[in-house]
């Protein structure tokens, strides 16, 4: 699973990752709130943030986040003695909170809390601010249900599993129809426009004279 830390003190940010990636996570980290922004469209579980950044604060970051990313975890660093950004914070809608100066065993088990929920959400997918739950075989944005056809659908879990991963027209048409004999890869472009547009937030690229590629 992957934390991004935003913390513009150099030796806490070290201290943080090094816990966090002790405990088996993957860990970016960003000195300030434009370096994090830039990594929007990377696949992230959890954000630590900090609220006092030396050029953005940290609520605008939690804001350009939740634009993008809706299922990402967000725990707000402050210090102690701003008990109003605590408050601000949870009104906004932070998953947790943290007050400077805490212990950094405080953070893994608050951490590992938020995201030990998360993994036992094996038979829900999350990509792109949607949410494919695969026992109910259903797919919700932003929570609103998404009315899929059984190729779009299919379609679309194929994407999530191989993300950052080209597939040509021939691939998703084998996948996905099997018996091709007779079947125009226009149909697979087709159902890539449909599912692009029923789900703007994912990413499926054009990758010219090939296929398409889901990017993060």
């Amino acid at each position: 699973m992957w934390i991004n830390i935003v913390e513009d003190e150099h030796h806490l940010n070290a201290i943080m990752a090094t816990y966090l990636e002790k405990e088996g996570y993957k860990v970016r980290r960003f000195l300030n709130g434009t370096e994090a922004l830039e990594a929007l469209d990377k696949e992230t579980d959890l954000w630590v943030i900090d609220i006092m950044l030396p050029d953005i604060n940290g609520f605008t970051v939690f804001n350009k986040i939740k634009e993008r990313r809706q299922e990402s975890y967000i725990i707000f660093v402050s210090a102690r003695n701003k008990d109003i950004d605590r408050v601000v914070g949870l009104e906004m809608g932070c998953d947790d909170y943290i007050s400077k100066p805490f212990m950094t065993q405080e953070l893994i088990i608050r951490v590992n809390k938020l995201l030990k929920s998360k993994k036992k959400d094996k038979h829900i997918l999350r990509a792109s601010g949607c949410e494919v739950h695969l026992e109910r075989h259903k797919v919700f944005v932003d929570g609103c249900h998404v009315d899929l056809s059984v190729k779009e659908y299919e379609v679309l879990l194929l994407f999530i599993n191989n993300v950052n991963r080209a597939l040509s027209r021939d691939q998703i048409l084998e996948r996905i129809w099997e018996d091709v004999y007779g079947v125009s890869s226009r149909v697979v472009d087709d159902t890539v426009r449909r599912v692009r547009k029923k789900i703007p937030t994912l990413k499926i690229e054009t990758v010219y004279g090939y296929g398409y590629i889901y990017e993060q």
